[in-house]
């Protein structure tokens, strides 16, 4: 069989989809993916993908219903067509905030779409900064599990001193760690307590962040009201100047007109989901490309190399 890769792509990220295939000097695969006028959504592939390597670039974002469909629809077409083995890169996974139970009579949502990208065909899963990273036991396949942090890294290396790495809450405090520990630099972390139902949260901040400039670290923005508070708070406690660094710009709701009342000076991101609307005229927002770091994860599992050492 031909050992050739293809990249293919749906509506939710042609962009990133380009310059993944820009960085290995591939084209992108023709694809028609589109709605009928009742909804439903129609794929076909215009090109020949038998015996190839096929790798579909599609973050599950908003609407997230709507592009996990495309993903899963265009994974059948593939596989009728006789890929050899199709892999879905899947920079943000929409429902991975769904993991575990929370309460009775819920479902592990998470689990269920992992569930869906086993049973049409798809025989390994490229993804970035999970929210939980046990979302990787969900499948039965190979999962590469990759991390923004050395392009964020690199950023705040060359545009920030005396820093102090902030987690937003108890959550992701290991993440805050790893980041400080590569920076040489101290951690700070956020309690929030409510002591009744309904009350406004207390937050503390354990860690001395006076006369320094703190940088919040969490893996996605969504309403973006954790970070504003958080800021606020740390500038209460002393900080110089409060930043934000996130891999996943979900920005729903009020979050971006949050994020242009709050104290945070920037808020830097990454492309694993697309800016649109009031986001990409957001002054404070600033967003680094990790298209570079997926291509050469392709790239390794392609040629069956080492993808972990890409963050030793």
């Amino acid at each position: 069989m031909p050992n050739i890769i293809k990249i293919v792509t749906g509506n939710a990220h042609p962009l990133m989809a380009k310059e993944i295939a820009d960085h290995l000097g591939l084209p992108v695969s023709t694809a028609d993916v589109r709605k009928f006028s009742d909804g439903e959504i129609f794929v076909e592939m215009k090109e020949n993908v038998r015996g190839a390597d096929v790798y579909i670039i599609q973050p599950t974002c908003t609407p997230v219903n709507d592009h996990l469909m495309e993903l899963v629809l265009m994974v059948d077409a593939l596989r009728r067509a006789s890929a050899r083995r199709i892999t879905a890169v899947v920079p943000y996974y929409g429902y991975a905030r769904q993991d575990r139970k929370v309460a009775p009579r819920v479902p592990i949502s998470a689990k269920v779409v992992a569930e869906m990208l086993m049973a049409v065909g798809v025989r390994r899963v490229l993804c970035m900064d999970l929210h939980a990273g046990q979302i990787q036991g969900f499948f039965n396949i190979p999962v590469d599990h990759l991390y923004a942090a050395p392009v964020l890294l690199r950023y705040i290396k060359a545009n920030f001193k005396e820093v102090i790495m902030v987690s937003p809450d108890a959550g992701g405090v290991e993440r805050t760690r790893a980041f400080a520990k590569r920076l040489n630099t101290g951690l700070a972390i956020i309690d929030k307590r409510r002591d009744r139902p309904n009350e406004c949260e207390a937050m503390h901040v354990i860690g001395d962040v006076k006369g320094k400039t703190a940088i919040l670290l969490d893996d996605m923005v969504d309403t973006a009201g954790t970070l504003c508070n958080g800021a606020a708070t740390l500038l209460k406690n002393g900080a110089k100047e409060v930043h934000a660094c996130c891999s996943h710009p979900v920005l729903s709701g009020p979050a971006v007109e949050r994020l242009n009342a709050s104290d945070i000076k920037s808020l830097v991101v990454t492309n694993t989901i697309p800016l649109k609307g009031a986001a990409l005229e957001c002054e404070k927002i600033k967003v680094l490309s990790v298209s570079s770091l997926l291509a050469e994860a392709i790239k390794r599992i392609h040629n069956e190399d080492s993808v972990s050492s890409l963050f030793v």
